[in-house]
């Protein structure tokens, strides 16, 4: 199992992708089928695709992290959000980073008040394609957190 995460972006049209790459007939796979068979209300997981009628390889799996807050949000999110992970999928297939007999789940953050679709779409596609590398080579080495550990922070806090 490959787990990666990436943050790409500023403001309200950053991307927080996390992703889990397995295979099929094992523990990805059995959480990937699980949650496309076990919506919430707010949280729809769907096949990502690249254009209607064609999935993306690995299957990857989009569960919102953000509860749809309008229409606005909900199409962002399952339109240039959706888009942005297909193709971010696609790059790390084309450069030979995951396999397309895998499975991916990708949990996608899109902020309620996005408001630049193209900048949502470059933002998944570049922060999927690097949380997948991060999982590929078990990233973060130790030395990095412990380096970084006393200075915690994030686009919402940062300590004083």
């Amino acid at each position: 199992m490959q787990l990666g995460e990436s943050f790409v972006g500023d403001g309200v049209n950053a991307a927080h992708i996390n992703t889990v790459v397995g295979d099929r007939d094992g523990p990805v796979g059995t959480a990937w089928a699980t949650a496309l068979a076990s919506p919430s209300e707010g949280h729809a997981p769907f096949v990502a695709v690249l254009k209607p009628g064609l999935p993306v390889k690995p299957f990857t799996l989009f569960v919102n992290k953000s509860r749809m807050q309008s229409k606005a949000h909900a199409e962002i999110t399952w339109g240039a959000g959706q888009a942005g992970v297909a193709a971010g999928v696609a790059d790390a297939l084309a450069e030979g980073l995951v396999d397309q007999e895998q499975v991916l789940i990708a949990a996608v953050w899109v902020n309620p008040s996005a408001d630049d679709a193209d900048a949502v779409y470059e933002n998944n596609r570049v922060a999927t394609r690097v949380a997948i590398a991060m999982g590929v080579g078990a990233g973060p080495v130790a030395a990095d957190v412990i380096a970084a550990r006393d200075d915690a922070w994030n686009p919402f806090f940062r300590p004083r």
